[in-house]
């Protein structure tokens, strides 16, 4: 009798223990990628390029666009700059794929990654549709000025590198 085998994304953990699946870490990316393109559509649909809108004392929404990468890096390019960061956004995922697979097991190392990976999508999507980044969330301190403009997928990044340095303390501290 034949029996039919479930295809799973699955991963062995690192200590060599029972496979964990792949699914909720690709889970959490999809979200953050869904809420970042969501959320990038409403701004298109609501502000004019350049556009400003006052939410608080501290904070904006604006619609800006960002040929470069983080803080405009290499924004005043003739247009290259969107294959480099592409390509790295590509190489970046293929690599948290590959971590995820050999470290499923742990939580919030992949926590981190998934978060990473959701981010480094948003942004490599709005790439390839439009040549560039929508940012629009912008906070800014009187007498001080603004931060850089960035987006939900800007913010997966950056939780997830703070949620990596943590997991990467707490380890060296087990040690």
């Amino acid at each position: 009798m034949a029996t039919k085998k479930k295809s799973t994304i699955s991963a062995v953990s690192r200590s060599g223990g029972a496979s964990t699946s792949l699914a909720p870490w690709l889970g959490i990316a999809f979200i953050v990628i869904l809420i970042d393109q969501i959320s990038k559509i409403t701004i298109t649909r609501t502000l004019m390029h350049g556009e400003e809108k006052p939410i608080t004392s501290f904070f904006n929404l604006v619609l800006a666009y960002n040929p470069g990468a983080a803080f405009s890096f290499l924004g005043t390019q003739n247009g290259w700059q969107r294959y480099l960061f592409s390509a790295i956004a590509v190489a970046a995922v293929g690599f948290i794929i590959y971590l995820l697979r050999r470290h499923a097991g742990q939580r919030m190392f992949c926590w981190a990654l998934a978060l990473i990976m959701g981010g480094a999508l948003g942004n490599l999507i709005d790439r390839v549709a439009y040549g560039h980044v929508i940012d629009f969330l912008d906070f800014y301190w009187r007498g001080v000025g603004h931060f850089p403009a960035f987006n939900i997928a800007d913010s997966g990044i950056t939780i997830g590198a703070i949620l990596f340095i943590f997991d990467e303390l707490r380890r060296v501290n087990k040690h």
